[in-house]
């Protein structure tokens, strides 16, 4: 791994670097502020960027294909050497799997998976997705691996943004299962015991948020809701997003109705704010390499040349 630039601070860092077979990824390393101790998590990359383009996200500015288990461990390993110099002391060790590039069109996802868990007696898996259509065989094998290897410690989430089936395709520009068919899903992957499934909305006041829709395919038994501001993306931006999150307090704004319905339906509500210095240093899901690509004068050799010469236009 060459790390062509680091952004430090006191809650993560930032990562932008070429794997061992020259493609260009980013990953984060995080420190939770509430239970540091308990917790470090490391975000890395699927995909040589995205082909999904969800509205919010600027991971989806390019894509070059698949990168392999070695390229996807060798962000986990440098992270853990650059903060631990070792094997990371802390209770819960998870690896998330949704930085850029949706994961479920990649199968050596699973592979690294089942690599970190062989080394790290403390790793805890988590992955993000849209749900993509024609990705059935991914999630038939990570269910069988989830039974076997991760029956109550694995973290999964579908985004979903919307409640409204044609503002949810406008969000998330692919075909991609429906919601009886994430239910479907979810019914079998749950453990009794184990960790419930996320439903994440990234809640701009433009999304439609229905609670209604919720109850009538999700189990508050297998499935809870996350809520997460509109970051701060470029994407967001040009998409003219507006958050919904009053960043004080963390209660939604517009959609208050939503979430009080949702308790008052019996549902687990997380309301995930974040610390905002990630914000200023651009942790969030996507935003710095494209800042970095953009306005770096330093590395036009790497990462803007690489970005230039897949034709994409910033």
């Amino acid at each position: 791994m060459e790390i062509i630039h680091k952004v430090p601070s006191s809650v993560s860092t930032v990562y932008i670097g070429y794997t061992d077979k020259g493609n260009l990824v980013e990953f984060v390393e995080s420190r939770p502020t509430r239970d540091a101790k308990s917790k470090w998590v490391v975000i890395i990359s699927s995909l040589i960027g995205c082909p999904v383009g969800c509205k919010m996200c600027d991971a989806g500015f390019f894509y070059n294909g698949k990168l392999d288990t070695d390229e996807l461990i060798s962000q986990v390993e440098y992270a853990v050497n650059d903060v631990w110099h070792g094997k990371p002391d802390t209770k819960k060790f998870k690896v998330q799997f949704a930085r850029m590039g949706e994961p479920s069109f990649n199968m050596a996802v699973i592979d690294a998976m089942l690599w970190l868990k062989d080394k790290y007696d403390n790793f805890f898996p988590s992955l993000s997705t849209v749900a993509p259509i024609g990705t059935d065989a991914f999630f038939e094998r990570l269910i069988q691996v989830k039974k076997e290897h991760f029956p109550h410690n694995f973290q999964m989430q579908f985004s979903i943004h919307s409640t409204d089936t044609n503002q949810r395709n406008e969000i998330i520009p692919i075909k991609k299962w429906d919601f009886e068919k994430i239910a479907d899903f979810g019914r079998e992957f749950y453990d009794e015991g184990g960790l419930k499934i996320t439903l994440n909305f990234a809640l701009a006041q433009e999304n439609k948020a229905d609670a209604e829709v919720i109850r009538e395919y999700f189990s508050p038994d297998i499935f809870l809701i996350k809520i997460t501001p509109i970051n701060p993306t470029v994407s967001a931006k040009k998409n003219h997003m507006t958050n919904d999150i009053d960043l004080e307090t963390g209660l939604p704004m517009k959609h208050k109705d939503f979430v009080d319905k949702l308790k008052e339906y019996g549902y687990d509500v997380i309301l995930s704010v974040g610390d905002t210095e990630e914000n200023l240093v651009g942790s969030n899901c996507g935003q710095f390499i494209l800042r970095y690509v953009k306005e770096s004068e330093l590395d036009l050799e790497g990462g803007y040349k690489y970005i230039k010469e897949l034709g994409i236009v910033l």
